[in-house]
């Protein structure tokens, strides 16, 4: 609690300057930012030794039924209904992982942590986890390894001592340059945006914005960053969130960037209900049913995402792999059923693959 009100209040005293700083606060993270070319020119990735972390005296639990809990940022929302489905389809699939997915009902840390504590005194053999705070849930995750359990994120990661392996469902200068040259389609090259996320310490989205903020630097500098606010994956909250920006800014604002799977549809929503469809651009990260009504109406042109299912389903089978011994340091990818051989990428990160683009093109292909 104490460290969201710091940085609400952080970014209320930034913003309430923005007429005379230099650039508003992004909300993205201070790590270093490595911006992809403007152009579609691969990037280079530079072998990195592991750097994740190792269970203490785990049993041997080579081909043995694990008993695994899922705990992702919280429950109730289409996107962990996807991983959770994702989850138990490679249970089953397997037939070897006993598997349930147990979260927080909003998105707090401290709940999560609570969470994570209880399986770690009950026992289980797996924790797969999507942090809502990289920092604060790392000690309860280093508990869990110290305690012998196998420990892999998804979705938002951990410090990576915290836990052995971390899915990444696509890298994060590859979503930046996703999101950030689907926007300057939209609204043009010294169109002005705002952001919607949901807060400023939650990791994946401080990294896409962080990065985000480096692509539009590089390729797009003409393009105007208004403000970022956050909305803690509320959706009444996003609404209102939304709907502030466009009453603050009028015809300056071009366009809603949501950075979460509540944020966008949210923004699309007050967009559509503000009667601004067209004059206001909204590019996020989001499941494709929650979109569709928006982009069947032509309110929303491009919706940016990975298949989160598949996302479970990966995460589940590293687990497997790490548990079986069949995943260790160095490898360079992992077997996955039926997604095939998974990259290994920055030491100790599985990669699931580029984001995708929905339009109205190939939305309604897609179901989840």
């Amino acid at each position: 609690m104490g460290r969201t009100l710091l940085s609400a209040l952080l970014a209320l005293s930034l913003s309430t300057g923005l007429g005379h700083a230099a650039s508003p606060w992004t909300g993205g993270d201070d790590l270093p930012t490595n911006p992809l070319a403007c152009d579609a020119t691969p990037a280079k990735a530079a072998p990195k030794p592991y750097d994740g972390g190792q269970p203490s005296k785990a049993p041997d639990r080579k081909g043995k039924t694990l008993n695994v809990v899922d705990v992702p940022k919280l429950v109730g929302i289409g996107y962990f209904n996807a991983t959770s489905k994702g989850i138990a389809d490679a249970a089953k699939e397997m037939g070897t992982m006993k598997a349930k997915t147990d979260g927080p009902s909003k998105a707090n840390i401290d709940d999560q942590i609570t969470l994570i504590d209880n399986y770690i005194t009950s026992g289980v053999d797996g924790i797969l986890f999507a942090a809502n705070d990289p920092v604060a849930i790392s000690p309860v995750l280093k508990k869990a390894l110290q305690a012998g359990i196998n420990v892999v994120g998804y979705d938002a990661n951990s410090e990576p001592g915290a836990r052995q392996w971390f899915v990444n469902q696509a890298e994060f200068n590859g979503i930046a340059k996703t999101m950030v040259d689907s926007m300057a389609a939209e609204i043009g090259e010294e169109g002005a945006f705002a952001i919607v996320t949901s807060t400023f310490t939650t990791p994946n989205q401080a990294r896409w914005i962080a990065e985000m903020a480096a692509y539009q630097k590089k390729c797009h500098p003409k393009m105007k960053w208004l403000e970022t606010v956050e909305a803690q994956e509320d959706n009444i909250l996003s609404f209102n969130q939304s709907n502030t920006l466009i009453n603050k800014y009028g015809d300056e604002l071009k366009g809603i960037f949501g950075m979460t799977s509540v944020a966008t549809p949210a923004a699309a929503d007050a967009v559509t209900q503000a009667k601004k469809c067209g004059q206001v651009a909204v590019v996020g990260l989001a499941t494709p049913n929650a979109m569709k009504p928006y982009v069947s109406s032509g309110c929303v042109k491009s919706v940016v995402l990975w298949n989160p299912v598949d996302l479970g389903y990966a995460a589940a089978y590293v687990l497997r792999a790490v548990a079986d011994g069949t995943l260790q340091p160095g490898a360079t990818s992992v077997k996955a059923g039926r997604l095939g051989e998974l990259k290994v990428i920055n030491g100790s990160e599985v990669l699931l693959g580029s984001p995708t683009v929905f339009t109205k093109d190939n939305i309604n292909n897609f179901d989840f």
